[in-house]
């Protein structure tokens, strides 16, 4: 494998060319070989960029050639290769993908991406984490459209029998929080409810309850998830598997402290919902996953004999 190598000396007081020099080799994604010689890979885009810098590091009066570097052996190639590893870039850039973001951020972290992936010449693992990360993430916002603002109103007991044979509405595309919500309801609510999916809070049929959309029922309240909420209307609180689904499914619809079984629960809901043809459909699946999860958490709470 050939490499251009720009070998260069700049003027001691020209300090903006000095700079300019030094930016344009960094956003080319040059590698160091030492003090003074930087290498890329032949033929890539940015070899045009080091005829253009020699062109004017010349004509300031200090000295650049470009010359082709070819390594003699495997191990030089890889010391070479090693030049370009951008491991640490894509983990810095992980952190901030996996953290709570908005559109807008999203759209820097995308650009973060690209501008990246231009100057990773040997990509690997590395960049296949952080487009992994970053798809989940623009799943994550897509789903989270629509998300009800948290409301101050105080929660109050509720009596189970007034909430029996109704219709129950949410929106459509569910999500972890609609699909906990509406497993918690059909299991331990109202057994014979119906759900009715909307596009929003105005398609609500009368008489139906409204949950997790601004002005339902029951939405977020105090910094509490719908799911949260039912669980506070309806006294279900001192159910000790209720309550770790609870944190879990908080954790993955608004952050906050990590919970260890999240990620598993989100992985099974994110198949449901890929390979589902309605929100009915997805609801089955999302129920006898709901199930497993609350069977398990029940089993280790129970006293040991």
């Amino acid at each position: 494998m050939i490499f251009d190598a720009l070998v260069l000396s700049l003027p001691a007081r020209h300090s903006t060319l000095r700079v300019r020099a030094w930016r344009t080799l960094k956003e080319t994604g040059c590698g160091v070989l030492r003090d003074g010689v930087y290498v890329l890979p032949k033929d890539s885009k940015g070899s045009s960029v080091l005829s253009r810098l020699e062109s004017e590091i010349n004509a300031a009066g200090g000295s650049a050639m470009v010359v082709e570097l070819e390594p003699k052996s495997p191990d030089d190639l890889k010391k070479v290769r090693a030049l370009f590893d951008r491991t640490a870039d894509y983990r810095a850039l992980l952190q901030k993908l996996s953290a709570p973001a908005t559109p807008r951020v999203l759209e820097r972290l995308r650009r973060a991406f690209a501008r990246l992936s231009a100057i990773d010449f040997f990509p690997g693992t590395a960049k296949r984490q952080a487009a992994e990360a970053l798809s989940a993430l623009e799943r994550r916002l897509e789903d989270a459209r629509g998300e009800p603002h948290s409301s101050l109103r105080h929660l109050r007991p509720l009596d189970r029998k007034t909430y029996q044979n109704r219709v129950w509405a949410t929106r459509k595309k569910l999500w972890v929080d609609r699909m906990a919500s509406a497993w918690l309801i059909r299991r331990f609510i109202d057994p014979s409810a119906r759900f009715v999916w909307i596009d929003g809070p105005r398609d609500r049929p009368k008489k139906a309850v409204g949950f997790d959309f601004d002005g339902a029922q029951f939405t977020h309240v105090d910094g509490r998830v719908t799911f949260e909420v039912l669980l506070a209307g309806f006294g279900l609180e001192g159910d000790a598997a209720l309550a770790t689904i609870g944190r879990a499914v908080h954790f993955l619809d608004v952050g906050g402290t990590p919970v260890p079984d999240a990620k598993g629960l989100e992985t099974m809901l994110r198949g449901a919902k890929e390979k589902a043809r309605s929100d009915d459909a997805l609801l089955a699946d999302a129920m006898r996953t709901f199930d497993n999860f609350y069977s398990a958490y029940a089993s280790q709470a129970e006293p040991r004999r």
